[in-house]
């Protein structure tokens, strides 16, 4: 059995997240409707259809910055041109992810190392293209229909998308949280969904989110992230320092982070040791 689990902040145990491509106009009705259930959102982009109608309408490069980023959302790579990655050669693959960020993160004034694959199509040659490219985390459209933290941050698999018959049963399964074990609380849960906000028009279910969010949004006992959250706070978490024998642990990273340990709720400060004496008794 485990004795440390790790804690979404304010030692939540369910967190929820969002994944959307393409950039398309339809995100702005997306974006004032998860903003008043307070979800959050990961956009994924393609910066060479900006303003491109040819196939759906996309946002302009002008409102990204105030459409995702100022409503407290995040901004990843999708590729410049939405080529699939295993389709073209290394180079060009390469050129899609470089110039993607390039272009996103002189526009943002930020790093911008999140990615979700075109098509969700992958390989292992393209995920080592990735690495080399900067990205840390990249979603795949590979459901689980679970709600487990991710451990290849390159593969990542969302627990599905919004068309997902099963959507509003697993949000019901979700939002009942992790099993105890005497004690010790249960592994804590991620919900991930993911789309495109096309599709709500495409097939006139704008209902199905308005459903979802009903049920997982404005509550107290869920947090609300978005992708890069996720991964930036995991990765925090597995830096954390035990002392040989339990009775103390230090937090080298620059984020509080929270953890179930030994039956009691632990905040580890950044940049601080906690030292509880004889907690593994």
């Amino acid at each position: 059995m485990d004795y440390a689990f790790l804690r979404w902040p304010g030692f939540l145990d369910k967190a929820f997240t969002l994944s959307y491509d393409d950039g398309v106009a339809s995100d702005r009705r997306f974006v004032g409707l998860i903003n008043e259930y307070g979800a959050k959102c990961t956009f994924n982009l393609n910066s060479a259809l900006f303003g491109n109608n040819n196939f759906k309408p996309h946002v302009s490069e002008d409102e990204v910055k105030d459409l995702y980023i100022e409503n407290g959302h995040e901004v990843a790579t999708h590729g410049k041109n939405h080529y699939v990655l295993t389709a073209v050669p290394k180079e060009v693959a390469i050129d899609e992810i470089i110039s993607d960020r390039k272009f996103l993160e002189n526009l943002l004034q930020t790093p911008v190392c999140g990615h979700a694959y075109p098509n969700g199509l992958y390989d292992d040659a393209v995920v080592e293209t990735l690495k080399q490219c900067g990205i840390v985390y990249a979603r795949t459209i590979e459901k689980t229909h679970d709600f487990s933290i991710p451990t290849d941050w390159l593969r990542l698999a969302p627990t599905c998308p919004h068309r997902d018959p099963e959507l509003l049963n697993l949000a019901d399964a979700f939002l009942k949280g992790p099993k105890y074990d005497h004690r010790f609380l249960s592994k804590p849960l991620l919900f991930y969904v993911w789309g495109h906000t096309y599709e709500f028009d495409d097939y006139d279910n704008w209902n199905v989110m308005e459903e979802l969010l009903q049920k997982v949004g404005k509550r107290d006992d869920v947090w609300y992230c978005t992708n890069m959250q996720v991964y930036r706070y995991v990765k925090a978490y597995e830096q954390l320092e035990f002392s040989a024998d339990g009775s103390m642990i230090y937090n080298p990273t620059s984020t509080d982070l929270y953890l179930r340990y030994f039956g009691k709720n632990v905040l580890v400060k950044a940049g601080q040791t906690v030292n509880f004496g004889d907690i593994t008794k």
